[in-house]
């Protein structure tokens, strides 16, 4: 009885702790860079500097009027090609263009909910024989690494609860199982550690 109370305390929690974590880890990293900013205008108008949980709350609005500003763009003529402008000077630029561009084509494809790169669902073994993970396939063609060998799909494996920090693996054709599962429920079963199942149910 008292190990079945443990989990479901658990299981509830978790996912709450998960968004919690991520969001703090956000707020940490906007008030890192909103901090030079508002204290050097602070001292501009001769005020105290802004303490942390200013600093917070500025960064949570900061963020949410960005969203909202940037989601708005996105329903216009004027926004798209703003965007469109802004997607190709981030993909010109070097090391960034690799970080921003297989972000953007995973984040994308994922909201899209249609066929295409990320979007289709397989069973891989990782990380050893034995042990199987939720995968996204990025490409079937992978005979530039492997050329006239072994037919090899490239699949993308999350980590948990950042999903955009996983790892690309090359695995034999044969060894990658079709699951009927779509990418945004794979997607939660991976930000969630497995507690939230691709049915929609929490696991027990």
């Amino acid at each position: 009885m008292i190990r079945k109370y443990f989990l479901s305390g658990l299981f509830t929690l978790l996912p709450l702790v998960v968004t919690l974590w991520i969001l703090k880890a956000i707020f940490t990293t906007l008030v890192d860079i909103f901090r030079g900013p508002l204290t050097w205008l602070a001292h501009q108008i001769h005020v105290p500097d802004p303490p942390t949980w200013g600093l917070a709350l500025f960064s949570a609005l900061a963020t949410a009027s960005m969203l909202l500003v940037v989601g708005a763009l996105v329903g216009n003529f004027v926004g798209r090609q703003l965007l469109a402008w802004l997607d190709e000077v981030m993909l010109h630029v070097p090391v960034v263009k690799t970080i921003y561009g297989a972000t953007r084509q995973l984040m994308g494809a994922i909201q899209s909910g249609k066929g295409g790169s990320f979007n289709e669902v397989v069973l891989v073994e990782w990380p050893h024989s034995g042990s199987y993970t939720l995968a996204f396939v990025a490409s079937r063609d992978c005979s530039w690494a492997v050329p006239g060998g072994q037919s090899m799909i490239a699949v993308y494996v999350p980590t948990s609860p950042n999903p955009t920090s996983g790892y690309v693996v090359m695995v034999e054709a044969s060894k990658v199982r079709p699951v009927a599962v779509s990418a945004d429920q794979a997607l939660t079963w991976a930000v969630s550690g497995g507690v939230v199942v691709p049915d929609g149910s929490r696991a027990r």
